[in-house]
């Protein structure tokens, strides 16, 4: 169905939370509440005004991560162990995904605002593991997050990936507008989102890989 789309895709680039697993494995709530926690104990203030503090840097740098080291000069390495220290023993498995990204041509990587680490554990809890040329992290991008244009251009230098052969998979709208100004193929992971910087839409990763081959 989207062959012809995608056949000139030689590099294969999907983030991690919410694009390589379903939100409704919920591993994200682990992780902001693991935020909140982090942020109640190194800024001293309440868990009220520590959510708060989360998501508007989320919204206003990118990543609550990103939030923190420019305003309150957060240890990166010391956020993102206790962040992603969650369970992923309810994580399943899955194979059809693992045969639906083998058969892509070309390399696969994942790109992640989280650490190389936390891309590690889940890609092997959901058999993924062994599958991917590379694993990046928001480390790699010298922790500058997506969506910034710098933080995509350090992790495809890195990757050596050519753009205009690319494709990018994400579940945030935002983080699919300079991969498209790059030249990719953009698909977006998740409910429907208007913008021109968007090709594609899904919410089922792997029908749609499925239908690219």
């Amino acid at each position: 169905m989207y062959q012809r789309d995608f056949s000139h895709v030689r590099a294969w680039v999907f983030d991690l939370d919410n694009t390589l697993y379903p939100p409704e494995a919920r591993l994200f709530d682990q992780i902001e509440r693991l935020m909140t926690d982090y942020i109640v104990t190194r800024l001293g203030v309440t868990e009220t005004e520590a959510g708060r503090l989360r998501s508007e840097y989320w919204r206003s740098h990118g990543t609550t991560l990103a939030g923190l080291m420019d305003l309150h000069r957060v240890d990166p390495e010391d956020f993102l162990d206790a962040v992603h220290a969650i369970d992923l023993t309810n994580l399943p498995r899955d194979e059809a995904l693992r045969l639906a990204i083998a058969a892509l041509p070309g390399r696969k990587i994942v790109y992640t605002n989280g650490s190389r680490e936390h891309a590690r554990r889940v890609t092997q809890a959901r058999g993924l593991d062994g599958l991917f040329d590379a694993l990046y992290g928001v480390e790699d991008a010298g922790y500058a997050p997506k969506p910034r244009r710098d933080a995509f251009e350090r992790v495809f230098g890195l990757a050596k990936l050519e753009a205009d052969r690319g494709a990018m998979f994400e579940d945030d709208p935002r983080n699919l507008e300079v991969p498209h100004a790059l030249g990719m193929r953009t698909v977006l992971v998740g409910p429907h989102h208007e913008g021109d910087h968007i090709h594609h839409r899904t919410e089922d990763l792997t029908r749609f890989l499925s239908q690219v081959i």
